[in-house]
């Protein structure tokens, strides 16, 4: 499609929306959903075209998601309205990953990267959470325990394991994220998690594992798993 090409100039078929009701959300490129919620375009931009320029620019919607209400507010086509549309999607979309959470069976590594990618892989700040499981693996509840800066975030023992300890759960996993996209635990991330592992042996708790969310790169997974690293 040509870039001064309206939407409501296309063939039926290639319009955004009249596409998602014939063929399901799915079927719709990125470029396509983001101008569902741009509904407009510019002069000599379609709001699809605006859409490609911003997943071009940022490198995806990953790095898309986790701009701030201003940065996005300055980027060619948006505006403080469509900016806020944007960034009420992106939140809703990680909230309803977190809200279906209930009938989740966490029992390996690759399972909690799946669940928690959604969640964290966009988020601009190092966040540190833990998830209290059932024995069989289900989860029971997952808790957001601090929020640091962009290359760091700070927990006690005693504050990752008082939820696991208050919901009665004889499992349970940490897990944060690295904004950075590296996956690679830092020197306080062994040293923390090898606490964990003495103080869960001591008190009868299974440590299932400390996930360290980042993102896929040049053939790597886009996590690190302490488990999987045999050193849980």
């Amino acid at each position: 499609m040509a870039e001064h090409q309206r939407i409501h100039d296309l063939p039926p078929e290639q319009k955004p929306r009249e596409k998602m009701a014939a063929l399901g959300a799915s079927a719709l490129s990125n470029e396509e959903l983001l101008a569902i919620f741009l509904r407009t375009g510019t002069r000599g931009s379609s709001a699809i075209e605006i859409g490609r320029q911003l997943l071009r620019k940022h490198g995806g919607l990953v790095p898309l998601a986790r701009l701030d209400l201003a940065e996005l507010c300055k980027e060619h086509g948006l505006g403080l309205a469509k900016a806020c549309q944007l960034q009420a999607a992106f939140e809703l979309g990680t909230r309803a990953a977190r809200d279906g959470s209930s009938a989740v069976i966490l029992t390996k590594s690759s399972d909690i990267y799946d669940f928690l990618a959604p969640q964290l892989a966009h988020l601009a700040s190092e966040k540190l959470f833990v998830l209290s499981l059932h024995g069989n693996g289900r989860l029971i509840k997952m808790r957001e325990l601090s929020s640091g800066s962009s290359n760091q975030t700070v927990a006690s023992v005693s504050e990752i394991l008082g939820p696991v300890l208050i919901d009665q759960a004889p499992n349970f996993i940490v897990a944060h994220n690295h904004p950075s996209g590296n996956s690679s635990p830092s020197v306080s991330d062994q040293r923390i998690t090898a606490s964990l592992k003495k103080a869960a042996l001591i008190m009868g708790l299974n440590f299932v594992d400390h996930l360290i969310v980042g993102r896929p790169h040049d053939g790597t997974s886009g996590y690190y798993s302490f488990t999987e690293d045999h050193q849980i």
